[in-house]
């Protein structure tokens, strides 16, 4: 067993845990929610996600601008890939206004920038229309709740209940750390969704009940054995893509000690 509070390994171990490059034992992946490195350009950023030995990459605009004409999105679609990334999708993106002009231009984006599925953040208005996208570019959509201030999603399972009948490609990006601000359990949140799990941000708190809490994976209170063990259970196959929002200006070290933990869990899970 892995103990949160005992697992402190030294910089140096934990430099050569985040460029360990074996496969976790699970069946996802994990991977950078690029809003973590906002603070740095696209070259930076990509350098900053192979230093850490990571593969997988969900784009925050910072790093592929919507009003790039569309031979520039595919130009930085290629730097991404040409440095051996691979792009899991994008966002999180609103969709908050109800016009399909406005969400075919943010289709097209995605389609330009090689973007499988979006992180999104839309309104119970748009999601009607927003399937209609999905089924005709088949990019998946993940509607991603962002805790208690979130006046349309909160919680998964207020937006569970809207797209449950949807197309099966309108998912949930399920952002543990909101979760469990919001007051739900993320483990119960995650194996309620089930297959409607298309996107996961890992993330860890001090404490539940206050924003900005967030630290380093494994050195708060969210149950992230438990978390990747529900992850394993509903089947899932996508990417968990760490999202870092603290110490913008120079996150590499908390995101890295955030990779070694998750990697022992992960060991811990197949051994």
């Amino acid at each position: 067993m892995i103990t949160r509070r005992a697992f402190l390994p030294s910089t140096a171990a934990i430099f050569q845990a985040a460029r360990a490059s074996a496969a976790p034992a699970a069946d996802f992946t994990l991977g950078v929610a690029s809003y973590s490195l906002r603070k740095f350009t696209r070259s930076q950023a990509i350098d900053i996600i192979k230093r850490l030995g990571v593969r997988y990459v969900c784009i925050k605009e910072f790093h592929l601008r919507y009003a790039d004409p569309p031979e520039a999105r595919a130009a930085g679609r290629k730097e991404f890939e040409d440095a051996g990334l691979v792009i899991v999708g994008g966002g999180t993106i609103s969709l908050q206004k109800d016009d399909d002009a406005d969400i075919r231009f943010y289709f097209d984006y995605a389609r330009d920038c090689g973007m499988p599925l979006m992180v999104i953040a839309p309104t119970r208005q748009t999601l009607p229309r927003i399937e209609r996208f999905v089924k005709e570019y088949n990019i998946k959509v993940a509607v991603h709740n962002h805790g208690p201030e979130d006046k349309h999603f909160p919680t998964p399972e207020s937006a569970l209940e809207v797209i449950r009948n949807m197309d099966p490609r309108v998912g949930l990006c399920v952002d543990v750390g909101h979760t469990a601000r919001a007051g739900a359990d993320p483990v119960e949140s995650i194996l309620r969704a089930g297959p409607r799990v298309l996107d996961v941000h890992i993330k860890d708190l001090r404490d539940t009940k206050k924003r900005g809490s967030d630290c380093p994976v494994g050195e708060g209170v969210l149950p992230i054995p438990g978390i990747f063990r529900a992850l394993r259970k509903i089947g899932y196959r996508g990417s968990v893509n760490l999202e870092y929002e603290i110490e913008p200006e120079d996150p590499f070290l908390g995101m890295a000690k955030s990779f070694a933990y998750m990697r022992g869990v992960l060991a811990g899970m197949s051994a």
